[in-house]
């Protein structure tokens, strides 16, 4: 399933910070690109599943939006790339609202392109913010690489689906751990997904890692659903490593729709 633009979460001692994303699983970024002039928006929402994590006692973690547009950018099919720009905000007034606009990019080439069997590669950057000073800023400018591989069939049995892994680095200023400790810009990407035709075309499962103690740091699960072939939906959860500095885990809902 394909999934663009979605997040948004709590960052920095003064509150919360969005970030924009490229095609990804739940959370984490993908080795899928979006097709050359296809325009895709995403609309996506994280609703905290409890009271806090971030504030103190009495204080509710602000929910998050994101609605955002990429496009495919490559007239080819051995090496493509998409482009994308979001509008992210809480909604509350926090400081990092005022700086709502966030940029990506990802460059790769498709499963077997390179040889027989070879998997699916992407590099690119997402959290390109446009504040990079003080502490509200919005520049997490995270670089990452993800290869990719959908496990064949074996003896009859169906393939377990699409696994990928990687690795990331984002600046170390701005993806800070608890009470402002460096260190934790960077960690693992890791997901598995899968395409459950046996039961109906439409329906996908999906499970995606991301390393760190940062606010980006988590492991999400989900369920998609296309109700048609340029319209989905993906209902997940998240659970953050670190609620003391990403706040309290969320339930998303992330639509997608291809032109």
């Amino acid at each position: 399933m394909r999934k663009i633009p979605l997040l948004l979460s709590v960052f920095s001692l003064l509150g919360a910070v969005a970030f924009a994303t490229p095609s990804t699983q739940i959370w984490i970024p993908s080795t899928d690109i979006q097709p050359f002039g296809v325009p895709h928006f995403g609309l996506d929402g994280y609703f905290r599943a409890s009271g806090h994590g971030y504030y103190e006692a009495g204080q509710r973690d602000p929910n998050m939006f994101d609605s955002g547009l990429t496009i495919g950018v490559l007239p080819f099919q051995a090496v493509q790339m998409e482009v994308g720009v979001d509008y992210l905000s809480t909604f509350s007034g926090l400081p990092t609202d005022d700086h709502p606009i966030f940029f990506n990019a990802k460059l790769g080439t498709p499963e077997n392109t390179l040889f027989t069997n070879a998997p699916a590669l992407a590099v690119g950057g997402y959290n390109f913010g446009t504040k990079s000073h003080d502490t509200a800023r919005t520049d997490q400018n995270i670089i990452y690489g993800l290869a990719s591989k959908t496990l064949p069939e074996i003896c009859c049995l169906p393939s377990i689906g699409r696994v990928s892994a990687g690795w990331y680095v984002g600046r170390d200023v701005v993806l800070t751990g608890p009470n402002g400790s460096l260190g934790n810009n960077h960690g693992l990407l890791l997901s598995w997904d899968r395409a459950m035709s046996e039961l109906d075309d439409r329906l996908w499962l999906g499970v995606d890692y991301m390393g760190g103690n940062n606010v980006n740091g988590g492991l999400s699960f989900g369920v998609g659903w296309s109700f048609t072939s340029n319209i989905s939906l993906i209902v997940g959860y998240d659970l953050w490593n670190k609620k003391s500095v990403a706040g309290a885990n969320t339930i998303t809902t992330q639509l997608d729709v291809n032109f």
